[in-house]
């Protein structure tokens, strides 16, 4: 079928708007009509040519929601109608990570810089006047509709709304699961986010559910640091100099327990603050991505083996994604989970490129296109 969507020609350049060509799924597949796609930095990312894309035109988008419009033969467990949220990452349920538990590090997901099917490098289920067209992720959810493989796909109960279940597939559980699984933020502890824009505001959420005694969010966007206030932290400042001054008087002098980096364009010399930012035995968790290659790296090494601090690094906040989609879910149904509140403006697809020169000038917390 034909269907619209927004793709990257070249590398650096800006998302537009064209006709595509979707395959009808096959097995292990189903199609997808949109409902809302995240306007994520890692998209940005791909646009500025900090991360490669393995083919262009690169059809972006990774975190989104939809209705399940057709299934592929031989697909048990999916029928039209059902609703949906996408897993950037995909989850086989086979190999030695998802039986572990660890479904963010699946081996399916060593493919997804081909940006083709997961089982073929040379199958794609996207094409432009004819020649192939790359899936981020597998995924592709800045298109009207879209075909992906299940294990990219988490079903959700229908009565919750898709325009703000479609965060949970990638920012708040990377934001979220930073703060709890990958910094094991306990009660009473003192949390330093840096960077709260969609990642960094979920590690502010997710720390301050764990029971943290105060979280330090940091951010030069005065706009970011007023969210931060209403969404969890104790403290907002705009620089992590200040941060850490904060965090030792809050401590007796010895630093925060813990700090998570979510800067939208992170740097070593970030992470190096952070790290020195940190008591004995903390712990640095890093989330924000950079260019593939830095060379400015910044870390007291000293301070890293002598004071046995721990540097983290922190993939989809350590999830196993059909678990935890659900759950923080059920979190937001309670009340312990703000998900709407993320959300500044919404744009219609066409409107796509102005979100992401928002999301330059600092204005928002998330965007979502609205199909």
């Amino acid at each position: 079928m034909l269907t619209r969507g927004a793709v990257l020609r070249e590398v650096p350049g800006r998302y537009e708007v064209v006709e595509l060509e979707v395959d009808d799924p096959r097995p292990g597949e189903i199609r997808v009509q949109m409902v809302a796609s995240g306007l994520c930095h890692s998209d940005d990312h791909h646009a500025t040519g900090d991360m490669k894309v393995g083919i262009l035109p690169f059809a972006g988008g990774h975190e989104g929601s939809g209705i399940v419009e057709a299934v592929g033969p031989h697909t048990p467990g999916f029928e039209e109608g059902d609703h949906v949220v996408f897993s950037f990452l995909p989850a086989c349920g086979r190999c030695r990570w998802c039986a572990t538990g660890h479904q963010n590090l699946c081996d399916m997901g060593a493919a997804a810089g081909t940006n083709a099917r997961w089982d073929d490098p040379t199958s794609f289920r996207l094409a432009l006047d004819g020649a192939p067209v790359g899936q981020m992720c597998g995924l592709s959810t800045f298109c009207e509709h879209t075909t992906v493989a299940t294990a990219s796909a988490i079903k959700v109960d229908p009565w919750i709304p898709l325009e703000t279940a479609c965060l949970t597939g990638c920012g708040v559980g990377t934001g979220w699961g930073a703060a709890v699984n990958s910094a094991e933020v306990e009660p009473g502890h003192v949390v330093i986010v840096m960077g709260v824009g969609g990642i960094g505001i979920n590690a502010v959420q997710g720390a301050a559910h764990a029971g943290a005694l105060a979280v330090i969010a940091v951010d030069p966007v005065e706009f970011k640091r007023t969210q931060a206030l209403a969404l969890g932290a104790t403290h907002a400042v705009a620089d992590i100099a200040e941060a850490t001054e904060i965090g030792r008087e809050l401590t007796n002098g010895q630093g925060a327990d813990a700090a998570i980096v979510a800067v939208g364009v992170t740097t070593g010399r970030h992470v190096g603050a952070a790290l020195r930012a940190v008591r004995k035995a903390g712990t640095c968790v890093v989330v924000g991505l950079g260019a593939t290659r830095t060379g400015d790296g910044d870390i007291p090494l000293t301070e890293l083996v002598l004071y046995q601090k721990r540097l983290q690094g922190s993939l989809f906040g350590a999830s196993a994604p059909t678990a935890d989609i659900p759950a923080q879910l059920r979190l937001h149904q309670a009340g312990a989970l703000k998900l709407d509140e993320l959300i500044t403006t919404r744009y219609t697809l066409d409107e796509i490129a102005t979100g992401f020169d928002d999301m330059h000038a600092g204005r928002n917390l998330r965007g979502v296109v609205v199909f």
